[in-house]
C-alpha cells in the first residue's frame, strides 16, 4: 500500500508542478504578446500620420509647381516628365499604404496566438485540477481510469485549441486587397 500512495502523491506533485510552471510562462508569454501588439499598432499609427503629412506636402509642391508651369509655360516635354514623376510618386505612396498592412496581417496572428496560449493556459489548469482528484486510496485500476478519463479531458480541449489551426493563411501578398487570415 505504501508504494501505492508514494506513487500517487508523486504524480499528484507532477502533474500540479506541470500546471502551475506552464500557467506561470504561458501568462508571462500571452504579456508579451498583447505588448507586441501594442507597440506595433502605435508604431504604424505614427507611420500612418508621418505619411499623411508627406502626401500632403508633396500634392502642395505638385500643385506649386504646377501653377509654376502655368505661369511660366514650360513646354512639353518638361510638363510630360513632371506629368511622369507625378505619376510615379503616386504609384509610390499607394506602395507604402500597401506596406502599412502588415499591421493588420500580423495583429490577426498575434491575436489568433494570444488565443492559443489562453487556451493552453485553460488546459494545463484543467491538468492541475485533475492532479487534486486523485485519491492515494485509489486501486491501480482506479488510477488508470482516471489518467484515461484526464487525457479523454485534455485531448477534447487540446482538439477544440487547434481547430482555429487548420485554416491557412489565404493572402498570398499584401497587395491583394483586404487582409482576412482566419
Amino acid at each position: 500500500m505504501h508504494m501505492k500512495t508514494l506513487a500517487t502523491a508523486e504524480l499528484r506533485s507532477l502533474l500540479t508542478a506541470v500546471s502551475d510552471h506552464g500557467q506561470r510562462h504561458l501568462c508571462e508569454v500571452a504579456v508579451d504578446l498583447q505588448q507586441i501588439n501594442g507597440l506595433q499598432n502605435d508604431a504604424v499609427e505614427n507611420l500612418g500620420l508621418n505619411f499623411m503629412a508627406v502626401h500632403k506636402l508633396v500634392c502642395d509642391q505638385q500643385n506649386f509647381i504646377e501653377r509654376l508651369m502655368t505661369a511660366h509655360q514650360f513646354d512639353s516635354e518638361d510638363a510630360e516628365q513632371l506629368e511622369a514623376l507625378k505619376q510615379r510618386i503616386g504609384d509610390e505612396m499607394c506602395a507604402v499604404v500597401t506596406g502599412l498592412q502588415f499591421q493588420d496581417l500580423t495583429s490577426q496572428l498575434l491575436a489568433k496566438t494570444i488565443n492559443h496560449v489562453n487556451g493552453l493556459k485553460d488546459l494545463l489548469k484543467e491538468l492541475g485540477n485533475q492532479s487534486d482528484e486523485i485519491n492515494p486510496e485509489h486501486e491501480h485500476e482506479m488510477i488508470v481510469k482516471f489518467l484515461e478519463g484526464m487525457n479523454h479531458s485534455l485531448d477534447a480541449g487540446s482538439s477544440a485549441l487547434s481547430g482555429g489551426l487548420k485554416h491557412s493563411v489565404g493572402q498570398q501578398d499584401m497587395a491583394s486587397g483586404d487582409i482576412d487570415l482566419f
